[in-house]
């Protein structure tokens, strides 16, 4: 093993063709592979492999994150179309409008129809 290996982030959901439709009409992004088990998505040379499973949504932290140019626009695209951004008020983590900002790099979080977190960054 070693960092030349390619790595894959995996992402559980308890019905797989309801998670394709979902990433599809609200982020735009479809399958390059999909079979009985699940899908493959390459995402800008990340992979990303969606796969039944009982314990999808169980996750309390960030599974995936898409960096954004523009984290506004894209929130108002993505609301369009019934995303819905999780606020935060915690310690050290406060969200308005769906927004954390830390200097320059502003975050936002929103569920995937699995109930799984992605989180989408501006700045980094």
């Amino acid at each position: 093993m070693n960092a030349q290996n390619r790595a894959t982030a995996m992402l559980p959901a308890h019905n797989v063709e309801r998670a394709v439709a979902w990433y599809r009409d609200k982020l735009g992004i479809v399958p390059a592979k999909q079979d009985e088990y699940g899908a493959n998505y390459d995402l800008s040379g990340v992979r990303a492999y969606l796969y039944k499973s009982d314990f999808a949504g169980t996750a309390e932290h960030t599974l995936l994150s898409f960096d954004t140019a523009d984290l506004d626009a894209d929130m108002r695209d993505m609301r369009s179309k019934g995303v819905v951004f999780l606020d935060y008020d915690l310690p050290e983590l406060k969200t308005e409008n769906g927004v954390a900002s830390f200097g320059p790099v502003k975050n936002a979080w929103a569920k995937d129809s699995e109930g799984n977190i992605l989180g989408f960054v501006q700045g980094m």
